[in-house]
């Protein structure tokens, strides 16, 4: 499944808008409302699976 599935499987009542956004340079970059939550720059690593749902619900449950 990929991040995108996920997301709307455990996210769909909350979830509005979903933009993919094709990268290069091995960007993958995950943000809502402008809010940065996930940088594989910044981390130097893959998300784990689950990991991405997890920091979205995480947000999503603090505003």
């Amino acid at each position: 499944m990929g991040l995108a599935d996920e997301l709307l499987q455990k996210l769909e009542p909350q979830i509005e808008v979903l933009t993919l956004d094709p990268s290069d340079g091995g960007r993958f970059e995950v943000s809502v409302d402008e809010h940065l939550l996930y940088s594989k720059l910044q981390t130097g690593r893959h998300a784990e699976p689950g990991e991405v749902v997890g920091l979205v619900t995480q947000f999503l449950n603090l505003r």
